[in-house]
């Protein structure tokens, strides 16, 4: 990593898990971070937290759901910091988890709303900044689930193949001008989200052993990453982490070590 001090980042969904890690470590690159999500106090604490190590950092209260809230999260951040040079399109629910017909129409919904639309809207008030500003790069937490199917998660699973598709045409559209949008995809984080999968005891996953899921501080340094010249290099496509090459590129331990 290096060469980031300076710059400007969004993070989505950024009051626990790989959103948390990745503005703690963003900060401690030297990066002016604002941090989004809709737990005002979380977000909070954990910019406060940053300032009191001397970083930049900036709380907003986001629900990625909602354009107009993502609007204002941007023209606050272009107030205080300046075009954003990198956004982390993080924020994701894996509600409802359940077979297709027994699921809730309107939680259904809201998880395309937060998953999808959320992507969206930040991509569409980020570009046009970021654009004026000579480009920069914008992260997509992506998952396995963008190309496979697993039983319970319809909505997830529909989501992340809409994001999947929503980076390859962004990258379509602005790769030549300078913006390299690419995604990341993790395999399994030990987040609050595996805790609720594997209450679920649906699918594969939820069987999975704790410790085979990988830290949150591991998808952030991938992220940071990408935020240099390896976003280029992958953009337009999903870069995985789970191989021991994509492990080695962004220079984490192998497959197997934690």
């Amino acid at each position: 990593m290096g060469g980031l001090s300076g710059q400007v980042a969004v993070v989505t969904g950024a009051s626990q898990g790989i959103g948390e890690a990745t503005a703690r470590l963003l900060a401690g690159e030297g990066v002016h971070v604002a941090l989004a999500a809709r737990s005002a106090r979380a977000i909070e604490r954990i910019a406060a937290d940053l300032r009191d190590g001397g970083a930049k950092a900036l709380a907003v209260a986001c629900d990625v759901g909602d354009f107009a809230q993502v609007a204002r999260l941007y023209d606050t951040v272009v107030d205080t910091f300046g075009a954003p040079d990198h956004v982390v399109n993080n924020a994701a629910t894996i509600h409802p988890m359940a077979h297709l017909a027994d699921t809730d129409p309107g939680e259904w919904g809201a998880a395309i709303d937060t998953n999808v639309k959320g992507v969206y809207h930040n991509l569409r008030c980020a570009i046009p900044l970021m654009l004026e500003a000579g480009g920069g790069t914008v992260v997509n937490i992506s998952s396995g689930a963008a190309t496979g199917v697993l039983e319970g998660w319809t909505a997830y699973c529909a989501s992340k193949a809409a994001v999947l598709s929503l980076t390859r045409g962004a990258h379509l559209e602005y790769g030549a001008r300078g913006l390299h949008v690419v995604g990341l995809s993790p395999g399994t984080v030990a987040t609050p989200m595996q805790v609720e999968i594997r209450a679920s005891g649906l699918n594969r996953v939820s069987r999975l052993d704790p410790s085979q899921h990988i830290p949150p501080e591991w998808v952030a340094r991938a992220v940071a990453y990408l935020c240099g010249p390896g976003g280029a290099r992958h953009a337009g496509t999903d870069f995985s982490i789970k191989t021991g090459s994509g492990r080695a590129e962004a220079g984490l331990p192998p497959p197997g070590a934690h």
